[in-house]
């Protein structure tokens, strides 16, 4: 078996220094807060590159206490990718605001800026570029457009921890940036963890209020706020991982670099493009044919796992059945039927991507 992700493995690469870091943590017994959370914090504000660093409950959470931290109006509209999960929307609607889809680049997956010029209206506030399968986004096409129209900007890193876009690593560009630490990211927590990281004081101190019940010390609460807090045990994994973050985003590109030389040139299948100016984190390597059904199921019958990210794009979802823009030809939506992601991780040798290349090439010469 050709393991799509392998935890387990990643687990036993680095088990003394894992099985130590979780034990300090139940020694000290410093479950909420304490050392490791603060060492966490400042670990990653440090390797992103951004000043602040706020750890928080989920890659979720992160979202909407970004979204509430920048006090955007009430009713405003904020413009987001149509190939996303929902997480990213879902953040948006239920702080009260309008959700506006935008659709996405034809080779790189990640929003068009030219797509988000058309949706920008009057009652436009902000604009959520996500940074999808690893690949960064546009940012200074973005973030002139947001200055432009004087439009805040929250980078959704989900899935590009380690991303880079004309050198300035994704995570320090707008105005918050949102992390998860979902167990299968770049960096994955043993649970559910997140992070926000700001350049800017207020805002950094804002978010930390709102994600600790509205308070700046023990019973003193300026405002309601939420209980979203990144926990000793996360922040001691995280940080553990993290000081081998590096190697393994190497890995990966080393990954996506062979199975692109192996399945150039096949006709039926479009491999992920990488932009000139960007560092392609390959939290995926997402490819796209018109016959991914069968190619999956070809692949299994090989030992091989295979996931979709994402079947449905999101004006597609259930969720906004009744939003205008839910039966709009984005090429989002065209897309989903499409995408098939094959096996990353640093878990993969080489001779595994090699197997995984002649499984497809067998099926498109049959």
């Amino acid at each position: 078996m050709i393991k799509f992700l392998d935890l387990h493995a990643q687990y036993l690469s680095i088990k003394e220094e894992m099985d130590a870091a979780i034990a300090g943590v139940i020694e000290s017994s410093a479950f909420i807060g304490g050392p490791a959370v603060r060492e966490f914090e400042a670990s990653f504000g440090n390797w992103v590159g951004s000043p602040h660093c706020v750890g928080v409950g989920n890659g979720t959470d992160a979202l909407e206490i970004a979204i509430e931290a920048l006090a955007l109006p009430p009713g405003s509209e904020v413009i987001l990718p149509a190939n996303s999960f929902i997480a990213t929307s879902e953040a948006v609607g239920r702080a009260g605001l309008k959700v506006v889809f935008a659709d996405v680049d034809h080779q790189t997956y990640v929003l068009d800026p030219e797509s988000v010029r058309q949706h920008i209206s009057a009652k436009t506030s902000a604009i959520i570029p996500v940074h999808l399968y690893g690949h960064p986004c546009d940012m200074p096409a973005l973030m002139a457009l947001a200055a432009e129209h004087e439009l805040k900007v929250i980078e959704d890193c989900a899935q590009a921890h380690g991303a880079r876009i004309d050198g300035q690593t994704v995570g320090t560009i707008g105005d918050f940036a949102t992390f998860s630490f979902y167990p299968g990211k770049n960096l994955g927590a043993y649970g559910d963890a997140g992070a926000i990281t700001a350049k800017d004081d207020a805002l950094a101190k804002r978010a930390r209020m709102i994600a600790n019940h509205g308070r700046v010390a023990k019973y003193e609460h300026e405002f309601e706020g939420r209980n979203s807090r990144l926990d000793g045990l996360q922040a001691a994994i995280l940080s553990t991982k993290l000081r081998h973050l590096d190697k393994w985003i190497e890995r990966r590109i080393a990954v996506a670099d062979r199975y692109t030389d192996r399945l150039t040139g096949i006709a039926g299948i479009t491999l992920p493009h990488r932009g000139n100016r960007a560092r392609h984190a390959y939290h995926l390597f997402v490819v796209r044919t018109a016959q991914r059904d069968a190619l999956a199921i070809h692949l299994k019958s090989r030992g091989i796992e295979t996931g979709i990210h994402y079947p449905v794009a999101l004006p597609r979802l259930a969720a906004y059945a009744n939003h205008p823009q839910a039966q709009v030809d984005f090429f989002a939506a065209r897309m989903g039927a499409e995408v098939l992601s094959l096996p990353m991780g640093e878990h993969l040798e080489l001779d595994q991507v090699d197997e995984v290349c002649a499984a497809i090439r067998d099926f498109f010469k049959s």
